[in-house]
């Protein structure tokens, strides 16, 4: 009897130290203890957006079993004020996409994990170095990485090859092989084209125009430390009237002043305008329209130099820094944001480019005949709204009033000039409160 007692207590301890073994190995993620953490990711995208975001998602999750994410769409209307209504509460997301003008609001409300410590770490899958700087913008304050950007699309003028082609011109790559791609040259092909019963250009108005045609004539509305330079800025000036007098002049046509229902994509689509300005997110629809021929090609330059920089849209990956699993969290976004979980979002027919230049390659594909490399210049080379020298995005409700005061432009309302004290005017009320 004394025996058999021996032998179930031996094989109790066995299968006791069995389990502890097994326990203690059940994956190198998650909190430290085996247990699964459950993370949400906030974002806006539509259907197909989602499910671009959701390949990414899976990667993470299948590299690390213990660690769950369920992304939790969110409607695009009033999402920012939502976000931080919820990141001031108790019910905030643990990781989220965030737009350039909320991250200074995030940051001084001091809900929002800093990135460095982590991202310099062995746990995390990319290093913040690897980055162009110009995409960090307003998530960098004080030396503190506050997010990164997931993708870029910096802005390009596409071009309507048939427009071109009908009205006897040559290619803007033509023009600018030819060291000739200039704001002269532009106003040449766009009276040409609008002679030939077409427009020369549906200009639009926000921010990544702006800037990036007033970068284009070595022009300064902020300088890059973020000073208020407009007035004394002869160059941006001049961009102001050349703006004014394309759509004054019939060059370009203002796509506030388009009959409801007539857009950008649809114009250009039908060969009946010859040049948009625009991120990547054009491409997807514009290579699926079977007749259709168009390229890429740099804003024209205004300066000695044959390229200038351009605006980048972007939104932000950021941690809510109340979350109970912000290590997790950090992993992840590390993860979303790395060659490997931007590949799945941004390759090849993708309507944004890897904002992480080792995920380039997967973005082009074997076979493109477009000029995808002025897309890749001008992301390492522009910035985004919100960095110093686009410093508007950094006060809440300065854009919009900047907006309003160059659509009465546009609209033939007031002159540059007038638009040019507005503009400063307004800039200078926020600078002040």
């Amino acid at each position: 009897m004394k025996a058999k007692s021996l032998l179930k207590s031996g094989c109790l301890l066995l299968l006791a130290l069995f389990l502890m073994v097994g326990c203690s190995n059940t994956g190198s993620s998650g909190d430290g203890n085996g247990k699964t953490v459950e993370l949400t990711m906030q974002a806006w995208g539509n259907p197909a957006e989602l499910k671009v975001y959701q390949k990414a998602i899976d990667g993470f999750m299948k590299e690390n079993p213990n660690i769950k994410v369920k992304l939790v769409p969110v409607a695009s209307d009033q999402y920012d004020q939502k976000l931080m209504t919820s990141l001031q509460g108790s019910k905030g997301p643990d990781v989220f996409y965030a737009h350039e003008p909320t991250m200074p609001q995030m940051i001084e409300a001091d809900v929002i994990q800093p990135l460095d410590d982590f991202f310099a770490s062995e746990e995390s899958y990319v290093e913040l170095s690897e980055f162009p700087e110009g995409l960090f913008g307003p998530a960098r304050q004080d030396g503190k990485t506050y997010g990164v950007a997931p993708d870029a699309n910096p802005m390009v003028i596409y071009y309507n090859k048939t427009v071109f082609k009908e009205a006897g011109l040559k290619t803007p790559q033509e023009y600018y092989d030819e060291g000739n791609w200039n704001w002269d040259t532009f106003l040449e092909v766009t009276s040409k084209i609008k002679e030939s019963g077409k427009e020369g250009l549906v200009m639009e108005n926000w921010w990544g125009h702006w800037y990036s045609w007033i970068w284009s004539n070595g022009g300064r509305i902020f300088d890059e430390d973020g000073n208020l330079v407009l007035q004394e800025n002869d160059k941006a000036k001049e961009a102001f009237h050349f703006l004014h007098d394309l759509v004054a002049n019939g060059n370009a046509v203002y796509a506030g002043s388009l009959p409801q229902g007539q857009g950008v994509d649809a114009m250009f689509m039908s060969n009946q305008v010859g040049m948009v300005a625009g991120g990547r997110w054009f491409t997807p629809q514009f290579d699926q329209s079977g007749n259709l021929d168009y390229d890429y090609i740099y804003f024209p330059s205004n300066t000695e130099k044959k390229q200038e920089m351009v605006g980048i849209p972007v939104a932000y990956l950021s941690v809510n820094k109340k979350s109970k699993h912000v290590e997790e969290a950090m992993k992840f976004v590390s993860y979303y944001v790395s060659k490997a979980g931007q590949e799945v979002r941004t390759g090849v027919g993708g309507n944004a480019l890897p904002s992480l230049p080792l995920a380039d390659e997967n973005a082009i594909g074997d076979d493109s005949d477009k000029h995808m490399e002025y897309l890749f210049d001008g992301r390492d080379n522009g910035f985004t709204h919100g960095s110093n020298l686009a410093r508007d995005a950094q006060f809440a409700g300065l854009t919009t009033e900047i907006t309003e005061t160059i659509d009465l432009m546009f609209l033939g309302k007031q002159d540059a000039d007038t638009t040019i004290d507005k503009v400063t005017e307004t800039i200078n009320k926020y600078i002040n409160k």
